[in-house]
């Protein structure tokens, strides 16, 4: 969940959470503040042209999302450069086995997340963006994972190579990789 969205200042960067989210395994994402339909655009051509599905809903009352969430058994991280280190706290975490909602801020906080939480997480305690936040917690939670991650329904992937651009453009056919 992305808290607190702005289009005049974040566009980009809740573009760029999406982005993370998607590329590292999430199935979507909840964003509270300002509805903006270039988000929704944004996510629906990367899913068209890089494949995968990944949805975006827009929410008036995050806190009603979170206990809810909460109420049907699911478990919610908030990350904050306030909370507890990572490296400390990711195996309590990891053992839960429940789905997790993750929210990142955009304005400042209000006091209510951190209390509604099951955990205030800190990747790191100086100012940073939450897209970085964000990709290094997905990164440590899943243990890589998302590096294996495939989308058959891909029109274009990327193929690893150490000096150049190499993309691979799927037309129509059924393609396996």
């Amino acid at each position: 969940m992305r808290i607190g969205h702005r289009p005049e200042r974040d566009k980009r960067i809740t573009s760029h959470v999406c982005l993370v989210a998607r590329a590292f395994g999430a199935e979507g994402i909840y964003i509270s503040g300002a509805k903006d339909q270039k988000i929704c655009s944004t996510v629906k051509k990367v899913c068209e042209i890089w494949g995968g599905s990944f949805w975006v809903e827009f929410v008036s009352n995050p806190l009603k999302l979170i206990k809810n969430w909460k109420n049907n058994g699911g478990v919610v991280v908030h990350l904050t450069m306030y909370g507890l280190p990572l490296r400390e706290i990711i195996k309590n975490i990891c053992q839960d086995g429940r789905d997790l909602l993750i929210i990142v801020g955009g304005e400042k906080v209000p006091k209510e997340y951190y209390l509604e939480a099951d955990y205030n997480v800190a990747v790191g305690n100086q100012p940073h963006s939450e897209v970085s936040a964000l990709a290094i917690f997905l990164d440590r939670i899943n243990n890589g994972e998302w590096e294996h991650l495939t989308f058959s329904d891909a029109k274009l992937i990327i193929i690893p190579s150490e000096r150049g651009k190499i993309v691979k453009e799927f037309k129509e056919e059924k393609k396996d990789f």
